[in-house]
């Protein structure tokens, strides 16, 4: 019988835990899919990310790339959502237990403000649920345990749950409901860009 084969990557996540493993480092995904390939085909495979806009030209590049299938590219779907920039105005102390006001060291007049990936893990989860009839394995490279809810669903649907992820920053939760774990640190070398 065919396990057909889900693969869904966090582009955030990914990120964190390679610049985590090293800061040079950096995946190659045509190795890496070609990695998880060696054992069975995948059905189909997406990769989410916040971008903001305008989005450069280099990572446009790099989307494009991804789509792009074999030999050129790993034939990856990318689903780009729109990086949110919030205004900082106070941040917790955890020390004196209240929100304390932020300023620009240079000038008290600057705005502040954090860029947040949104969307992310909702497109993860969405993807995960609507496509449940098309696929018997999800593999899931994020470590977020805000997908929990979903992830449960998905394996009370009898469906297998794989983690193909750093050994850094994966939660417990989903760890402990995988029914395989792929640490990409114990073969980082043979998918490293």
């Amino acid at each position: 019988m065919l396990n057909r084969r889900l693969w869904l990557i966090d582009a955030g996540y990914m990120y964190r835990g390679q610049s985590i493993y090293s800061r040079e480092y950096s995946i190659d995904y045509v190795k890496l899919r070609n990695r998880l390939e060696s054992e069975e085909p995948l059905w189909r495979a997406y990769y989410l990310n916040s971008v903001p806009h305008p989005t450069p030209d280099s990572q446009v590049a790099f989307y494009n790339w991804m789509r792009s299938a074999p030999p050129l590219g790993p034939k990856i779907i990318t689903k780009l959502y729109e990086l949110r920039s919030s205004e900082i105005t106070d941040l917790y102390c955890e020390q004196d237990r209240r929100k304390v006001p932020v300023s620009c060291p240079n000038d008290r007049a600057h705005r502040l403000s954090r860029e947040q990936q949104k969307g992310v893990d909702v497109g993860l989860a969405t993807l995960a649920l609507t496509h449940i009839e098309n696929y018997d394995t999800l593999i899931l490279s994020s470590g977020d345990s805000d997908l929990l809810d979903a992830i449960e669903y998905i394996t009370e649907k009898n469906k297998r749950f794989e983690l193909l992820v750093f050994k850094n920053g994966v939660s417990t939760d989903l760890q402990c409901r995988a029914d395989r774990i792929y640490w990409i640190d114990e073969f980082a070398q043979d998918v490293a860009r």
